[in-house]
């Protein structure tokens, strides 16, 4: 069975509970995804700091920006 089979099937036994335990089904996922979407900006920032410290970064406008590209 291929992912979107799975997934199907797992909706469709979802379906077939009573709305207290989908409403629970619906808050844990939900949770889940905030706490992984919270892990990788998490992981994001610390990229970010770690290319800051070791001078991986520049400032300037947009126009600086552009220019620095065009010269390459």
């Amino acid at each position: 069975m291929n992912q979107t089979g799975q997934i199907n099937e797992i909706l469709n036994n979802i379906a077939n509970l009573p709305l207290d335990e989908q409403s629970y089904i619906a808050d844990i996922v939900s949770h889940r995804v905030h706490e992984l979407q919270r892990n990788q900006l998490v992981d994001r920032v610390k990229e970010a700091e770690l290319n800051y410290q070791t001078g991986q970064v520049a400032a300037g406008s947009v126009n600086d920006f552009f220019n620095t590209l065009n010269d390459d």
